[in-house]
């Protein structure tokens, strides 16, 4: 599935993914590829990614590796999946 994950400054980024895990106003929950489309709060937390992602140049410095995840942490947001297509919209 394709995953984008967008600050009101930047792309930070825009690559495939296996999985996503992500905090939810009633706590973590995890997308697959063929989830049912959400639309989400996000709360303060960590977007935790597989560590097979690529990571571009620009976005490396964002992430930081933890228990075999990448991770990337929010301070609130909102997410949309809608036909394997994941889009997160940071604070």
């Amino acid at each position: 599935m394709h995953l984008e994950i967008v600050s009101p400054e930047q792309i930070i980024l825009s690559e495939e993914v296996k999985s996503v895990n992500v905090p939810g106003i009633n706590g973590e929950f995890q997308i697959l590829d063929n989830h049912a489309p959400v639309v989400s709060v996000l709360q303060k937390g960590t977007i935790k990614l597989d560590s097979s992602v690529t990571l571009p140049k620009k976005s490396k410095d964002k992430f930081y590796e933890k228990d075999s995840k990448l991770n990337f942490d929010i301070s609130g947001g909102v997410i949309e999946l809608q036909d394997n297509k994941v889009v997160i919209l940071i604070d």
